[in-house]
């Protein structure tokens, strides 16, 4: 549920920059392909925040979960620094490389500058939710997801419109959210635990916890880059383009936000059984996840097939945004239950804290597989744009299978305690 009201979240934000222009559209669409690449080495810290913690939490060790949730929040603060200082000097010729049109890259920088300003507010909530999943609770994030899901929808309007801020107001608007999101959560997570957070910088507990917030952080930078690189290919088609491929993204987001919430809790449910040395309940969250989520595919699918024209014509009247975004959530429709497998390998593989290969596997298949294919079919020879959607279908499908016999086989080498 909270996974669905944060996308729900990210596809108002398009709803409203569609109010205001397709230019307006475009440069959002842009501007956040840039700003989750620049924040993507802090959206790692939930996983790893979880991974650790999570063993504690399975042994009751209260003393050092206190000590962890400290460290993550200084973690935090530091990550959030480091993304805006690159932000601060690569912003700019980043969102001129993914095409953006002398028209458009002012616009897509004017959400930029906000966005990096309040990135504190993003990853502090990020740990927070990553502490509290690890603890059991999934409805404080929750809560605070859908709580800021209808926020959105009245400050949006009142920075956009009423004050005349344009895109900057949508900005604005989340960046307020955000804040408040990681004080609620913060605020639980002190009540839960009946401490003061305060944030700690030890430099061995730091080190221990960027062994697992590394590889979760650079798996979801190849993420990222992928989608980047994507976004800049298909910039060469004109900005237009990547505003469909956006709307077509988070559209498919949506469906598949079931998939990422079991995610999360099979990372819970998997950490805390390590924790206690269960081996049998970790085979066995694993196999029920892949059967709830091939029902999951089962459901979706249809409706990622049939209702495309009608979705994504909600956030646009431009024909050629239109086409793009119908196209590809069709197209993708063939990889859907083969992502739903990627997530939960790689959620076991981190909760079990073997998350190396996930970042080898996501290295392969977001960037070198799929950038260096797509690059050859559409810069060498001159491949429609199309032909790029497919190249990610085979990708995602041949990956899944992979990530499914390797997680099987690391499961199966755990010691039984």
């Amino acid at each position: 549920m909270g996974m669905l009201f944060n996308t729900l979240y990210n596809l108002t934000d398009i709803w409203f920059a569609g109010y205001l222009s397709a230019d307006a559209l475009a440069g959002m669409s842009i501007a956040s392909s840039v700003f989750f690449l620049l924040l993507s080495i802090g959206i790692g810290i939930q996983s790893g925040a979880s991974a650790m913690i999570a063993p504690g939490a399975g042994r009751n060790d209260t003393s050092g979960v206190k000590d962890w949730v400290n460290n993550v929040c200084g973690m935090a603060i530091g990550f959030s620094a480091i993304s805006f200082a690159i932000g601060y000097f690569t912003a700019q010729p980043l969102v001129v490389l993914l095409g953006a049109e002398a028209h458009i890259e002012p616009l897509a920088m004017e959400y930029l500058w906000v966005t990096l300003a309040g990135s504190v507010g993003f990853i502090l909530s990020f740990g927070a939710a990553g502490a509290l999943m690890a603890l059991g609770d999934t409805k404080s994030n929750r809560n605070a997801l859908v709580i800021g899901f209808f926020a959105n929808f009245i400050l949006n309007p009142f920075f956009t419109f009423a004050l005349g801020l344009g895109v900057s107001g949508i900005a604005l608007a989340t960046v307020v959210i955000k804040f408040a999101t990681a004080f609620y959560l913060l605020r639980v997570l002190a009540k839960r635990l009946e401490i003061r957070i305060r944030p700690r910088f030890n430099w061995q507990r730091h080190k221990a916890l960027l062994r697992q917030v590394l590889p979760a952080s650079f798996n979801m930078l190849t993420i990222v880059l992928g989608s980047f690189i994507t976004v800049a290919l298909i910039g060469q088609f004109r900005s237009e383009h990547v505003a469909g491929y956006t709307v077509g993204l988070r559209l498919e987001q949506v469906l598949l936000l079931p998939a990422l919430g079991l995610n999360s809790a099979v990372m819970a449910i998997v950490g805390q059984n390590m924790g206690a040395g269960k081996n049998e309940r970790i085979v066995d969250a694993f196999q029920k996840s892949l059967l709830i989520g091939l029902a999951m595919a089962a459901l979706s699918i249809p409706l990622m097939w049939f209702l495309s024209p009608f979705t994504v014509g909600l956030f646009t009247d431009s024909e050629s945004i239109k086409s793009t975004g119908i196209t590809y959530l069709r197209i993708d429709t063939l990889a859907f239950y083969a992502y739903v497998v990627l997530f939960q390998s790689v959620a076991v593989l981190q909760a079990i804290q073997k998350p190396m290969f996930p970042l080898y596997l996501g290295i392969a298949r977001q960037l070198v597989i799929p950038g260096s294919i797509n690059y050859v079919l559409i810069m060498v020879y001159d491949f429609p744009m199309i032909s790029m959607f497919y190249t990610i279908v085979i990708v995602v499908i041949l990956s899944a299978l992979v990530a499914y016999f390797y997680t099987k086989r690391e499961i199966d080498l755990l010691p039984n305690r």
